[in-house]
């Protein structure tokens, strides 16, 4: 295990997993999208939610998108990541509805305008938030979490490591982005649960750590 906090074997983790995932057909990938949102509809921290925020998929990431419609009927108000301007890599959470204009951002991923994201009214802090689904690239059965390396979460999260009120924080991903164990590192913001399109893992089932 110790070989996973190498740079390395990170990288090497990383490209493995995300070509697990491309690799999906589209009716596997839309199949298990279908999945994610059932298991994530049962999850108490989906169901109490009011404001939420979810992520727009690339690049084979699982599908958060066809909860909307059952968002929608249920009034909750949902947001999504935005890259914060003039800031090293963190977010911001911008109102996202029918009115939303979106761009592409640097990384090819659309998201909602900066000039619409710049005005307070459209966006929230994250600490405001109910709940986050965030995707991933690897998770293991402690619900430990690889991210795409970049820290944008990590460094959006950071407060929560200092405890008080936070948002509940739950991973997805495709199964077969599991892995058997991941390393945790300091910076780490922990998950509440990772779901993926066949079964949920909570945190709360984590050993302690050194």
């Amino acid at each position: 295990m110790e070989s996973l906090h190498d740079p390395d074997a990170k990288r090497v983790l990383r490209r493995t997993l995300r070509r697990k995932r491309s690799a999906l057909s589209k009716d596997e990938q839309r199949q298990a999208a279908l999945n994610l949102c059932q298991q994530l509809k049962h999850l108490p921290e989906i169901q109490r939610a009011r404001r939420i925020s979810l992520y727009l998929p690339v690049n084979g990431e699982i599908d958060p998108t066809p909860l909307l419609p059952w968002f929608q009927k249920r009034n909750v108000d949902v947001y999504l990541p935005v890259l914060r301007p003039l800031s090293a890599n963190s977010l911001w959470f911008v109102a996202y509805h029918a009115h939303t204009p979106m761009v592409k951002n640097r990384f090819g991923i659309l998201e909602p305008d900066t000039r619409f994201a710049a005005h307070h009214r459209n966006r929230l802090p994250v600490w405001a938030l109910d709940t986050l689904i965030v995707p991933l690239v690897g998770f293991d059965a402690q619900a430990n979490r690889m991210g795409m390396g970049g820290g944008f979460y990590d460094r959006s999260l950071a407060f929560m490591r200092r405890g008080g009120p936070a948002p509940a924080l739950i991973g997805v991903a495709h199964a077969c982005q599991q892995v058997d164990a991941l390393p945790v590192e300091p910076w780490d913001v922990p998950l509440t649960a990772v779901a993926s399109d066949r079964a949920v893992v909570r945190a709360d089932k984590k050993k302690s750590r050194p």
